[in-house]
């Protein structure tokens, strides 16, 4: 009697047959957060939105699920730090390394210097991986790289890869905290220090780009209450009057956030947006305009806020994808106060001073979000931000001109970096004589000490939100 091959299929009680469930992946985790760490390197994906869509995908639930989430944020956070002591351990420079192989490395060496997993599990895990994506040799090259950053834990390989604190602070904290050495020094001139002298509050803010970010929500102005959100287990939030902080736990789980009412906004992103609201405007106050609308969570606020004063909100997007993402913020707000449109706001498809407040929340660098976008930091450079310059006194200047006599703008990014917040409003300012600045922090009582003269200045370490820049200015 011959074996007969195992039939792809399974019979059930009725004789019918369908395919059976394909097998789990082994190491689910470390194979979902390698992936996910190879797609950001090659073809710039979102780690923010690609790790959700795989374990999902993949059915990855559980304790997998929170060790995937584990490995590929913290890899992203420590990769500077991670590369310079591969360096070290490669007999050739670290730039040789083939590309799907140093992704492999950086997550063994997260394992073994910031995590609790013993080292040979996090050396064995990390080969049998190499095994089955790189081969055999490669995987050999993997575990010998490895078993010599095993050697020392993370404070030792510091104090031997990073420069000398005393001679180049900068580039110390560059490679100690995980930053490029631009984003230090972009850092610490916003927060008003020098390289040499010291740069202690710029060393917490590094600090604190590497922890990981509270969940923040928001419930949406006539559709939920702060109350709602803290009977699922929320907790009231320090600033925002609309905002609840979560524990733990999936905030889709809450029900005001499958039905829409609620949703996932950092608080700072909140208080900008409460702050346009509040400025006193003389005469009609019935359109409002978010100028770069997506993905919608400022519009989403505006729109509630909007509808509660029988006001009428027109956000534009000039992504139809994004935009799309800007309807749902949107949808069913009180008096369905807003509409989504698919618009180039340097081109505006609507006429001048036809609106009574404005925001315009510009493309920026994002180094305001480096908890949340931690490959961010590795993608941005000098000449990004020099790029973005022009496109965003373009917004600005349609922003004001989009203003009617006594309306105000509120210029917003998420960046702390200078020439993208009051270099650029500096600048408009200069260009134009129908514009007044409105000392923003008069706006934003619950937190003055965000005040940045007239502007405001948000950031991780001080208030535990994103680093969110606002300046409000009056067409006069």
């Amino acid at each position: 009697m011959t074996d007969r091959p195992r039939s792809p299929y399974r019979s059930t009680r009725r004789g019918q047959r369908r395919p059976a469930t394909p097998p789990t992946p082994k190491d689910p985790a470390r194979r979902v957060a390698y992936d996910v760490l190879r797609a950001v390197d090659t073809r710039d994906a979102y780690a923010n939105l690609l790790l959700p869509a795989q374990l999902r995908d993949r059915g990855v639930t559980g304790r997998d699920a929170a060790l995937a989430t584990e490995l590929t944020y913290g890899t992203l956070r420590r990769q500077g730090s991670y590369d310079a002591i591969l360096d070290a351990c490669v007999d050739r420079s670290l730039r040789s390394v083939d590309a799907e192989v140093l992704p492999l490395l950086r997550l063994g060496a997260h394992q073994l210097l910031s995590t609790k997993i013993p080292p040979h599990a996090a050396v064995s895990a990390t080969v049998d991986l190499a095994r089955r994506v790189v081969g055999q040799h490669r995987a050999k090259f993997a575990n010998a790289v490895l078993r010599k950053v095993s050697v020392r834990d993370l404070d030792e390989w510091l104090a031997i890869v990073a420069p000398a604190a005393e001679t180049d602070r900068a580039g110390h904290l560059a490679v100690v905290h995980s930053h490029p050495r631009w984003i230090v020094e972009a850092l610490a001139a916003a927060l008003g220090e020098r390289p040499d002298g010291g740069l202690a509050e710029t060393e917490r803010l590094l600090a604190a780009h590497n922890e990981r970010p509270r969940v923040t929500l928001v419930a949406k102005p006539g559709r939920a209450a702060v109350a709602d959100l803290v009977s699922e287990g929320a907790a009231e939030a320090r600033y925002s009057p609309y905002a609840a902080y979560l524990p733990e736990g999936d905030p889709a789980a809450l029900r005001p956030v499958r039905q829409g009412r609620a949703a996932v906004q950092d608080e700072a992103s909140q208080l900008v947006a409460l702050a346009l609201a509040r400025v006193p405007v003389e005469g009609t106050d019935a359109r409002w305009l978010d100028m770069c609308a997506g993905p919608g969570g400022k519009a989403g606020l505006l729109a509630g806020l909007a509808g509660q004063r029988e006001a009428h909100l027109l956000a534009a997007e000039l992504q139809p994808a994004r935009a799309g993402l800007v309807a749902s913020a949107v949808r069913r707000s009180v008096r369905d106060a807003a509409r989504v449109v698919v618009a180039d706001s340097t081109r505006p498809a609507w006429r001048e001073a036809a609106f009574d407040r404005v925001l315009v929340d510009v493309p920026c660098t994002g180094l305001g979000a480096l908890r949340r976008r931690p490959e961010a930091r590795w993608r941005r450079t000098p000449q990004t931000a020099e790029e973005l310059a022009p496109l965003q006194r373009a917004l600005l200047h349609r922003a004001l001109d989009s203003t009617r006599r006594g309306g105000v703008v509120a210029y917003v990014t998420c960046s702390p970096h200078l020439p993208e917040t009051r270099g650029i409003v500096d600048a408009v300012r200069a260009e134009r004589t129908d514009v007044a600045a409105i000392r923003a922090a008069d706006h934003l009582t619950e937190a003055p000490d965000a005040a940045a003269g007239d502007y405001v200045q948000f950031w991780p370490h001080r208030h535990g939100t994103d680093a969110m820049f606002l300046a409000l200015l009056r067409r006069v």
